[in-house]
């Protein structure tokens, strides 16, 4: 196998060379580390309502070692790590050790490990593991999706009004909490009910099995939301920017993701919104040489 990756094209997919059942045993294994209560209380602060816990070093040292072993030849981006010299043509794994931080740290059960494949600026593979539940979600580009070996689906809610929606409150951002609560408030008079997570990747996990029937949220990281994207893609669903535009594994977006019957409704929903702060709505700040360290 090693051999063989020494040898990689850059015009050929990595994908074939990729033992997918290998990689979820590692991931279900340094998903162990989430159990390690006195590492998940050694808190440290990166910025406001962004932690780091010894939880999310460990998982993100064990993956990195175990996965650089295998497939030597595979860049690696990680929430904790300095990205600036990814090369985007290249084949890399994507991993947000924890999503979910902050719930972890409250023993609030709804945190994963979030892990995707890219290869030539594009998405080709993604896994999402929340220990808690024991639900695995994998999707390959062009092979569907599953949760736990099953195949999933997106819900087939028609409107806005009988759908369930998933929200995030760019918790890191405060400045824009007046937009940010503005819009949710307008989606939430307009559908059946909202909910809030707190795990980008697992609201993105729920929009493909079904669970919810869209989700919604600025100012996300490509590891938040990267493996999410292609599974709720593979399952059927539809995944943009705020404006229905496509969004990149390479620097921070604004997600939108939904069944994609109801995805047009709700691009309009939350166009309502006026731009008071300066920025378009629904995009995020930044590029990728500057938000990825």
């Amino acid at each position: 196998m090693e051999e063989n990756l020494m040898k990689i094209d850059i015009h050929e997919t990595i994908l074939p060379m990729i033992d997918f059942q290998e990689v979820a045993a590692l991931v279900k294994e340094a998903a162990g580390l989430f159990c390690d209560n006195a590492a998940a209380a050694h808190i440290t602060a990166k910025g406001r309502a962004d932690f780091v816990t010894e939880v999310d070093l460990a998982v993100q040292r064990t993956l990195c070692g175990r996965l650089a072993e295998k497939y030597p030849m595979i860049q690696f981006m990680g929430e904790e790590k300095d990205n600036r010299e990814i090369d985007f043509e290249r084949p890399l794994w994507i991993l947000d050790p924890v999503d979910g931080t902050t719930n972890l740290i409250h023993h609030f059960p709804e945190s994963c490990i979030s892990l995707a494949l890219a290869e030539r600026h594009e998405v080709v593979a993604g896994m999402i593991y929340n220990p808690w539940m024991e639900e695995l979600f994998l999707a390959v580009k062009g092979q569907g999706a599953t949760m736990n070996g099953k195949p999933i689906h997106v819900s087939d809610s028609a409107v806005l009004s009988d759908s369930l929606v998933s929200v995030g409150t760019t918790p890191y951002s405060h400045e824009y909490a007046d937009r940010v609560f503005s819009q949710i408030k307008n989606v939430f008079l307009r559908s059946q009910d909202i909910r809030r997570l707190g795990s980008a990747a697992m609201d993105l996990a729920y929009v493909a099995c079904g669970r919810v029937d869209a989700y919604f949220e600025q100012f996300l990281k490509p590891w938040d939301f990267a493996a999410g994207m292609l599974i709720v893609r593979e399952a059927g669903g539809e995944v943009t920017d705020y404006q229905g535009k496509p969004i990149s594994p390479e620097h921070p977006q604004s997600v939108l993701a939904t069944n994609g019957k109801i995805h047009d409704e709700l691009t309009g929903v939350l166009s309502l919104e006026e731009n008071t702060d300066g920025l378009p709505v629904g995009e995020g700040t930044g590029t990728n040489r500057e938000v990825l360290h």
